[in-house]
């Protein structure tokens, strides 16, 4: 699947259907309120945004070296390097020394950084579900397409990205 790009003047989506704006606009204010809402937990430690991206991908790479890291993460490596240091202060991620090579390291979430992502996924549920009435019905197929269009967005991540938004 390639990106195309469109200009200015295009009006609508390419297949004419307008849902998929709807759908992203939808998913812009889900992860918003989400993240507005904060977390009841006393435990859990607040993340930005890019901390979550960095916290995510650990979650199932642990071992990860800092320029992986950014490639995967969509990060500029000096912009990976200060959230890590906020990774390191608060006790979620740390770097280790390679073996082979002392000037080398690999990032890895911490028993903490690892328990913290687990309670704040179930707070994310807990906070999803209550507003979805706890109804089931369609979350499989809502689950993938949502993973659908999230592999695809990153698999198809240009190198050099536009201008981007304003962060969360």
């Amino acid at each position: 699947m390639t990106a195309t790009r469109r200009n200015e003047t295009d009006l609508g989506p390419p297949d004419g259907d307008p849902r998929w704006a709807d759908l992203a606009d939808l998913a812009l204010v889900l992860a918003r309120e989400i993240q507005f809402l904060g977390y009841r937990d006393p435990e859990a430690v607040p993340l930005t945004q890019s901390e979550g991206m960095v916290m995510r991908y650990l979650q199932d790479h642990p071992g990860t070296p800092p320029s992986k890291l950014a490639d995967a993460t969509g990060l500029q490596r000096t912009n990976l390097s200060a959230v890590l240091r906020g990774l390191e202060r608060k006790g979620l991620a740390e770097r280790r020394a390679c073996a082979d090579d002392l000037r080398r390291a690999t990032i890895h979430p911490t028993e903490r950084g690892k328990r913290n992502y687990a309670l704040v996924r179930q707070e994310w549920a807990a906070v999803v579900s209550a507003a979805a009435d706890h109804d089931t019905a369609n979350l499989d197929q809502a689950i993938a397409l949502l993973g659908k269009v999230a592999t695809s967005l990153t698999v198809n991540r240009p190198p050099d990205p536009g201008r981007p938004a304003d962060l969360m």
